[in-house]
Formats: C-alpha cells, sequence, structure tokens
C-alpha cells in the first residue's frame, strides 16, 4: 500500500499516545428549562479545548463507542488562520508554534503542518470509533484531497474505504479577481471511512410507500401474517400435507401448503404462530427486501436539497441575530442525511465543531423520526462559548419563527493533566476525577460516585463491583499507603469473586493474594495510560 512521508512524520506517528490526559471541567448543563450548574447528563457534551487533548480526554468512557464522526477539519487553501500547535517534542516542529499557516509561496512547509495536526487527532478517532463507527471528512478536491487520503488509508486501512461523497457547496460562480478565469469548484468532496467495512451490512435508507403493510406484532417484531393452507379437494388434495403444526392439524377440508421440513425450520425460528384458532405464518419486512423500494443514499449531494455553505452562513447569522463573520458553514441538512444513514441511538462526534452546526442536525433528525442520538462536539476556539453552545441553546428553545427542538447539553472545558511531568499523580485535579479515571481504565463503564467519595473529606477506597470483580483505590493525598491485613479487613467490606487493589505499597504474602484472588497495582506505575 502507497504511503506518504513529510516532514515531522517521524515525530508525531506516535504523538497521540504521547499527548497528557486531561480531566473535563463541568461548567454548565443547559436545557429547554434554562442552565443549571449540575450536570444535565444527557449524553449530549460540548467541550471548549484543544482538539487533540479533549479527543484524548473522552477516551476512558467512550474508547470504542462512538458510531458516527463528522469533521470538517482546516482545508489549508492558505486564506485560513489556523496555527499549528501541538507540542511535539522536535525542534524543527517547535520552530513551527505558534505562526499562522500561510499561503503555499509563504511557507514552503504548510502541507507538513497541515498533515501533522491531521494524523494524532485521525488516530485518536479511529480509537474512539466503534466496531461498526464510520468518519466522514469534508475537504476540498485542491489542496489536501490527496494527502488525506493516503493517511487514511494508512490509519483507518485501505480496505475501509466506503468512498466518496460529492457535495454541491456553492452555485454562485466567484467574479472576482483572477479566480474568475480559473476553473471554479462547485463540489466539494466528503471521505468515507468504515471502522470495519465488513461490520456495516446496509445503510439505513427512507422507504418509499409500495403497499407492502406490517400491521402486526409478531415474535420478532412488525410483520403480517399469511394463513398456510390451502384447498384438500381435487387436484389440490395431499394426503402428506396433513401434519401437525404447533400441535394443530389444518382445517376441515384444508391442508397446509408447506411441507414439514420447511414448517419445522418455521417453527424453531418463530415463525409460526396461531391467530384466532388459524396457524399463520408471520412475514417480517426483511423477507420482503426485493418487493420493497428505497431512496439511495447518493453519493452526490444537490444543493437544492441540501443547502450551500452560503445558505448554512444564512441560517447562522439568522439564528444569532446577527452577522457572525463564518465564511463558510456546513448546512445542517447536509449533515442530517449523512447521520440519518445510522442507528437512532448512535453517538456522533465533531472534533471540529465550528458553530455547531452537528448538533444542530442531530437535534433535528431526532426531533423529525424521536431519535435518541448524543452529540459529542469539540471547538478549541474563545467562540466556544458565545457561537458553539449558544447556536445549539439557540436551537433547543427556538430561533426567530421556528419552533425549538428541546433538547439539552452539559458544556464543560479542558482541565488539569491527570499525571504530572514526573507521571506521578496530580493531586490538584482532585480524588473523585482519579477515582472515576481509574475505574473507566479497569471496567470501561460509566462511574457512580459513593455517597463518602462525595465528600473528600470522607473518603473510602471502594470504587465498585464489576463482572464479579470488586474494586478498591487505596489512595491518601500525601501519604503513601499500604495493602496489608489490617487495610484489608478495615476497607475491603464487599464479597466479589475477585479483587483488585491499587495502594502505593503491599505487603501480603503473594500465596495469600493467590488464595483469595487478590491483584495488587501500583499507585501511579500500574494505572492504564491512554
Amino acid at each position: 500500500m502507497p504511503t506518504l512521508n513529510w516532514i515531522g512524520k517521524d515525530k508525531i506517528i506516535n504523538h497521540h499516545q504521547d499527548v497528557p490526559y486531561k480531566v473535563l471541567n463541568h461548567e454548565y448543563g443547559f436545557s429547554e428549562k434554562g442552565k443549571t450548574s449540575t450536570s444535565i447528563d444527557s449524553g449530549n457534551l460540548i467541550i471548549n479545548g484543544d482538539n487533540l487533548e479533549a479527543l484524548k480526554s473522552l477516551l476512558p468512557k467512550y474508547e470504542g463507542k462512538v458510531n458516527c464522526i463528522y469533521i470538517d477539519p482546516p482545508y489549508n487553501t492558505g486564506n485560513e488562520s489556523w496555527v499549528y500547535n501541538d507540542n511535539v517534542n522536535s525542534p524543527q516542529m517547535k520552530k513551527w508554534l505558534g505562526k499562522v499557516v500561510g499561503k503555499e509561496s509563504e511557507d514552503l512547509t504548510r502541507h507538513d503542518k497541515w498533515l501533522c495536526m491531521m494524523y494524532p487527532r485521525l488516530k485518536l478517532l479511529h480509537k474512539l470509533l466503534a466496531k461498526d463507527g464510520v468518519i466522514f471528512i469534508s475537504i476540498n478536491f485542491k489542496h489536501e484531497h490527496s494527502h488525506l487520503k493516503l493517511i487514511c488509508n494508512e490509519i483507518f486501512g485501505e480496505t475501509n474505504y466506503i468512498g466518496e461523497l460529492t457535495w454541491e457547496s456553492t452555485t454562485q460562480p466567484i467574479n472576482s479577481g483572477s479566480a474568475k478565469f480559473g476553473l471554479q469548484q462547485k463540489v466539494e468532496p466528503i471521505m468515507f471511512f468504515a471502522k470495519n467495512k465488513s461490520k456495516i451490512e446496509r445503510f439505513i435508507l427512507k422507504e418509499i410507500d409500495t403497499g407492502l403493510k406490517y400491521p402486526h406484532n409478531g415474535k420478532l417484531g412488525d410483520c403480517r401474517f399469511q394463513i398456510i393452507e390451502k384447498s384438500d379437494a381435487g387436484g389440490y388434495k395431499r394426503e402428506t400435507m396433513k401434519f401437525s403444526i404447533l400441535g394443530q392439524l389444518p382445517r376441515e377440508g384444508k391442508r397446509w401448503q408447506i411441507g414439514i421440513d420447511t414448517a419445522k425450520w418455521l417453527e424453531e425460528n418463530n415463525r409460526l404462530e396461531i391467530i384466532e384458532g388459524v396457524v399463520k405464518m408471520a412475514i417480517y419486512p426483511d423477507d420482503e427486501l426485493d418487493k420493497r423500494r428505497f431512496v439511495p443514499f447518493w453519493s452526490h449531494l444537490t444543493a437544492n436539497q441540501y443547502g450551500t455553505a452560503q445558505s448554512g452562513k444564512d441560517l447562522l447569522n439568522t439564528i444569532m441575530d446577527e452577522p457572525i463573520g463564518f465564511d463558510t458553514v456546513k448546512p445542517p441538512q447536509l449533515i442530517e442525511e449523512l447521520i440519518s444513514h445510522f442507528d437512532k441511538n448512535s453517538i456522533i462526534l465533531d472534533s471540529f465543531a465550528g458553530s455547531g452546526t452537528t448538533a444542530h442536525a442531530v437535534l433535528n433528525l431526532n426531533k423529525q423520526d424521536q431519535g435518541n442520538r448524543k452529540f459529542i462536539l469539540i471547538e478549541m476556539e474563545n467562540y466556544a462559548e458565545t457561537i458553539t453552545a449558544e447556536r445549539v441553546k439557540r436551537v433547543i428553545n427556538g430561533y426567530a419563527d421556528k419552533e425549538g427542538t428541546v433538547g439539552s447539553f452539559d458544556y464543560y472545558t479542558l482541565g488539569e493533566p491527570l499525571f504530572d511531568e514526573n507521571n506521578n499523580l496530580n493531586e490538584t485535579v482532585g480524588i473523585e476525577k482519579i477515582r472515576e479515571y481509574v475505574w473507566f481504565t479497569e471496567t470501561r463503564n460509566p462511574y457512580q460516585s459513593t455517597v463518602f467519595a462525595r465528600n473528600e473529606a470522607i473518603s473510602t477506597p471502594f470504587l465498585g463491583i464489576y463482572n464479579e470483580t470488586s474494586y478498591y483505590f487505596i489512595y491518601e493525598k500525601d501519604n503513601l499507603t499500604t495493602l496489608d491485613y489490617d487495610s484489608l479487613a478495615e476497607y475491603v467490606q464487599q464479597k466479589a469473586e475477585r479483587y483488585i487493589i491499587y495502594a502505593d505499597n503491599c505487603l501480603l504474602p503473594e500465596s495469600f493474594m493467590r488464595e483469595k484472588n487478590i491483584e495488587f497495582k501500583k499507585i501511579p506505575r500500574d494505572i492504564t495510560r491512554f
């Protein structure tokens, strides 16, 4: 498989592993009822902070759980004012820090910087994707398109490339300067990869009404029922077709129209039911795919149906009641179309959130089809609160003459790193953040604070029980802790088949620990690093 090399690749290929894990600080929750200092806990998140660090902070809770990612990174046209700020330990790359990336004639390493910026972010996005997850990436044809395809092949795998969509982003020609004499791009590509293409059997499609109805609730879902009897007279008479099905023979003058082997298979697979004394076969939608008709998932997305960059910009200005200054904005219809082809309970992530179009699309779609999709937005710029979150608030409550979608979200900022420069626990983040991290890394499940743990003055080492394993984190700020017979008797009160206990030291004999099924983990050495 062809690969791409560029200045700095050797320094950033594993940079995502060196990015410090930072805790998320909850700032406020928001719903149609208003703003609250407590967490809404709806599953919708808006995070303000560097998206590389924010993606890392999501790993404990969301690794392998995000169903759909849409990102719209800088196109690197030379007209954007983006800055390379990743703190990579390289003298060459430190020269790039804090400098606006300019045009090709001004910046000979412009493409190298863009690739160094994108590669570790794509690595983390790949980790966050579920096994059947997908990623959509907006780009343009002129600048980084071919480079993006090669690094996505490298990270996601060439075999997981699904295809490329084209979006008709503009209908207006450029009639200024020399641009009007050159090739003008009417469409923008949207690159489309899967985590594992084999896990995607088919996309969810809108169905065209063909008159097929499934009005009944069968054992396997919505269905229609069909009688499996026919006349047992004249040329239709068959004695061999009069056997028992579900303990019942055909009615007088009737015989079955299916053989005994077929009947046995249907019975074993819950496809036969007795309805008002008559044996009937349940027919489900997937049994008649050849008779059903669907609107295709077209690779070309037209402006009249899905909007343009200008219509997206106009809508944003309408929502915000004033011109915001964004030159190009994706319209929500475009994102709605992309995410509508996946499960209604999907987690949707956008790590280049901009004005918040992805959240707008999720809220719109949930209102349309009563879905339960969740959004996670990450925006590093200081307008994350004033534009990104504010737009989502207005969409929830309604704007202009548009009815609100209702919904809610929690707003976060990036906090302190969990580990300091010496790889010791950063105690300034608070014991609860440390406990939460340890629990996530061990179980990949949400952490529930105990009554004692919520009051840090009264702490308990017990974290919880998961899969018959009891977890303990024996930790004291500024003091070394020891796992011995006394601490075991004092703290370990919850019986389980297995015990995982964190402490600074362990004095218990190995034979005793094997006998009691205890595994000791040393703080901080044995805490998982993402």
